[in-house]
């Protein structure tokens, strides 16, 4: 009886803090489904059960070409964020001078809102940019040229590079700092060189960090609003302002919501596809001689 009402009572305390959580979050998702099938309406009109806003979206070149070119930019962004962190966390695996101001430097794009970093970066690399004025001050181009709202989008790219590196940075180096210097020698007395260290022990054993970092910086880069607004191509949107501008601008709110179940279901998809790639990359295969 005493355990049951310890039980009861752990509940309630939970149900604070974690009902209103799942309240918020529920009724949030409940909205956005309703709207994309039609079963809500923000503008009064009456509401049935129809697939219409989906045909409509998905058959959308503007959609299908924003659709394209956030989902490339977000794989890029935290594929190469990744790539780019496991020798910085290599390197501050080792005793340094001043590691401590080293860690502090390298994480404070963290604290710089991204808004700023974007009109920063666009100041930079812009036709009379600091970049463009270096290069034709050094005779390396002969006159400025244009580096910013490439269509490609390597400027977003590199922003989203520049912001995640930390954030990976954190749990690749914390993986990396837990493995045992003994493992590591080891490996070397059977005669290992740095890169087999590298891909036959140090990486399978940091993958769970690995597929955490790809995973929240995909998602967080997906669903991204300034980079992609500033630094961005003038002639594809990223989802999110497609999103934006067409609940905001066009006043509609039932495509609108189907974006946001894209964005969604997209990032359910690479979560899973994700932890599928790595699943048979950390184990451990044949036997030990």
């Amino acid at each position: 009886m005493k355990s049951l009402k310890n039980d009861v009572k752990a509940w309630l305390l939970l149900c604070s803090g974690l009902g209103t959580i799942l309240f918020l979050m529920g009724s949030t998702f409940y909205i956005v489904v309703s709207q994309s099938l039609g079963l809500y309406s923000m503008g009064g009109e009456e509401s049935q059960f129809s697939l219409e806003y989906w045909q409509a979206v998905l058959n959308s070149p503007v959609f299908q070409n924003s659709y394209i070119y956030s989902v490339k930019v977000s794989l890029l962004g935290a594929i190469l964020s990744i790539i780019v962190a496991y020798p910085i966390a290599m390197w501050l695996r080792k005793k340094l001078p001043a590691k401590v101001t080293i860690i502090t430097i390298l994480r404070a794009p963290m604290l710089v809102p991204g808004l700023v970093a974007a009109f920063l970066f666009v100041n930079m690399i812009s036709y009379h940019g600091i970049l463009n004025e270096v290069f034709v001050y050094l005779g390396i181009w002969d006159e400025p040229k244009t580096l910013q709202n490439d269509e490609f989008g390597w400027g977003v790219v590199i922003l989203q590079m520049w912001k995640n590196i930390p954030f990976a940075l954190i749990l690749i180096g914390g993986a990396v700092n837990s493995l045992k210097t003994d493992l590591l020698d080891a490996a070397a007395n059977l005669g290992s060189n740095p890169w087999q260290r590298f891909c036959y022990v140090i990486f399978p054993l940091t993958l769970g960090a690995v597929q955490v970092s790809f995973i929240l910086i995909f998602i967080g880069a997906l669903g991204d609003f300034a980079f992609y607004s500033i630094a961005g191509p003038r002639s594809t949107y990223s989802l999110a302002r497609l999103m934006q501008m067409s609940a905001y601008e066009f006043e509609e709110w039932n495509q609108s919501a189907v974006m946001a179940l894209t964005i969604m279901l997209t990032s359910a998809f690479f979560t899973i596809l994700v932890s599928l790639l790595i699943k048979p990359l950390a184990v451990k295969r044949g036997e030990v001689k």
